[in-house]
């Protein structure tokens, strides 16, 4: 479909338009075709009418991205910038705080940027190691693990349990944490955290490249058994995501995003 016949289509549909970016944009074009007519695309560019009011921004000026426009690298020469960006364009991403027991005991406690939830039912979570930690070998000898919600009032805690500590030193001990009993797995859950997902093992997978080659990180899924949840974050029987504070990665060395209740919005999904 051209840019003046998306045009023509979405007059009358609701949608934001970024200044400086194409009117016919896949999104809008989609939303026309399925055949949504209650909105209206609104500019925030300059009024064109004495007015005042939001108008739709001039074709001329509502230029497309360019080749010139974009930084373009291969990963695998290189990204060409001072932090590799891959992590921090998939931002912010949960965290992964993992806590799991050796088939002799130890306790070990670990935070994991590559985290994050893969099924309803059965209810799937999983974190990728990128080497073989201690996490990923209690887990494969104990078939169980714990996750913790990370949040604002625990953001210093969680970042000490990121120290690369011997096998037999507990990261609840460092961080001053408190080891709470789980009901039916034999690994503790973080006792001051909000939220606590009993796991099981389901499956431990190598990752690799499209050429087959093994990389060194271990995807840990896991389902969840049993969930604690601090009853102060749920309203009216609806969990607030919000009002326990999480922290959430967000790329480079140490970036970090809180999500707060005010930041949050609704959409409904069309269908």
């Amino acid at each position: 479909m051209s840019s003046q016949a998306c045009r023509r289509v979405v007059r009358g549909i609701d949608a934001f338009v970024i200044p400086g970016r194409c009117e016919a944009s896949n999104l809008r074009c989609a939303i026309a075709h399925r055949g949504i007519s209650r909105f209206r695309v609104w500019s925030f560019g300059p009024s064109r009418n004495d007015g005042g009011s939001r108008q739709l921004t001039n074709s001329k000026k509502a230029l497309s991205v360019t080749d010139k426009d974009l930084h373009y690298y291969e990963p695998a020469n290189g990204h060409g910038l001072k932090h590799d960006p891959f992590n921090a364009i998939i931002a912010p991403r949960p965290i992964g705080w993992i806590s799991s027991r050796d088939a002799k005991g130890n306790v070990n406690l670990a935070p994991y940027s590559f985290f994050n939830g893969f099924c309803y039912h059965p209810p799937i979570i999983g974190f990728s190691s990128t080497s073989w930690k201690d996490s990923v070998g209690n887990i494969k000898e104990t078939g169980e693990f714990v996750w913790n919600l990370a949040t604002m009032d625990l953001a210093q805690q969680m970042n000490l349990t990121a120290a690369h500590v011997a096998h037999d030193v507990s990261e609840f001990k460092i961080a001053g944490l408190t080891a709470a009993p789980s009901k039916l797995v034999n690994v503790p859950r973080v006792a001051e955290s909000p939220v606590s997902f009993e796991c099981k093992l389901t499956q431990i997978i190598q990752l690799q490249g499209a050429n087959g080659e093994k990389a060194q990180a271990w995807l840990t899924l896991g389902e969840v058994v049993a969930v604690h949840i601090d009853k102060a974050m749920i309203k009216d029987g609806v969990y607030q995501t919000g009002l326990a504070r999480p922290i959430v990665r967000a790329g480079r060395r140490g970036d970090y995003f809180e999500i707060k209740p005010e930041n949050m919005f609704e959409m409904i999904r069309p269908d």
